[in-house]
């Protein structure tokens, strides 16, 4: 089997005077995503709806020497989306990148679904990136520079039983991406889709052991790669996507997955 990512790679440096806002990071794939984007530079805004759990990831990058801040909000809320912008605006002068990290999931037949589940993954993972999106662009598009950052999934482009408003979310996000990204092109403002295959982080682990369909072994298996991915391997990429390296990227997604979804089999 394939070894997972080694030691971390000396910082290069690709988001200098940067600030960032990542929702969802006080752990798993968007903490990841925070500490590397303070790694290389950046200012970076903290976000739980939990304020106890957002303030302990922000100290812990500064006791690391990272530039943070923690910032409670809920990102179903377009209000508190918002105030978390305007937040990072406040403390740090700018808003540079957005990550719309925030995610929940329901797993469970679609008959057996009930109103309140399908709207709080919708709300969570799809209204939530674009109410994210949308506050983060009232500073981006009038300084003419920016990007935004939406955490999808590998189930935004395949389909599994039993995740029907998370598959609808993620297939949704990957619509609102294009649209978006074409719409504030003009402007310097980037939109891309991350989709992450099956991490062992957050909702990856979580979602593996409740689907009941098949167990790490099944997935490891079916992963061309041979193993989960690690978080820090989506925030390089993240990294690659907010930096200038990136400048002509917008509009559309990009898999980060192990081959994943290109196997066609089981």
């Amino acid at each position: 089997m394939p070894e997972p990512a080694g030691a971390p790679t000396p910082p290069s440096r690709r988001l200098p005077g940067k600030v960032a806002v990542v929702t969802g990071s006080s752990g798993g794939i968007g903490r990841a995503i925070a500490y590397e984007f303070g790694r290389e530079g950046a200012s970076v805004v903290i976000n739980s709806r939990d304020a106890e759990r957002a303030g302990a990831a922000a100290a812990a990058m500064e006791r690391d020497g990272l530039q943070a801040t923690a910032f409670a909000a809920d990102i179903r809320d377009p209000v508190q989306a918002r105030a978390l912008a305007s937040t990072a605006v406040e403390r740090f002068g700018r808003l540079d990148v957005w990550v719309n990290n925030a995610g929940i999931n329901v797993i469970k037949p679609a008959l057996e679904l009930e109103p309140d589940e399908w709207a709080r993954v919708i709300d969570t993972n799809l209204s939530g990136c674009f109410y994210g999106a949308q506050a983060a662009a009232r500073y981006m598009v009038p300084q003419k520079s920016g990007v935004i950052i939406q955490i999808g999934s590998i189930i935004g482009e395949v389909g599994l039983p039993r995740r029907v408003p998370y598959t609808a979310a993620k297939h949704g996000l990957i619509g609102l991406t294009k649209v978006l990204g074409t719409e504030w092109a003009k402007d310097n403002v980037r939109v891309v889709c991350l989709d992450p295959g099956y991490i062992s982080a957050g909702l990856g682990v979580k979602s593996q052991t409740r689907g009941g369909a098949f167990t790490a072994v099944d997935i490891e298996r079916r992963t061309p790669m041979g193993r989960f991915g690690e978080a820090v391997e989506v925030a390089r990429v993240a990294v690659f996507l907010a930096s200038d390296d990136a400048s002509y990227i917008t509009g559309s997604h990009i898999t980060v997955d192990g081959g994943w979804v290109a196997y066609g089999g089981w």
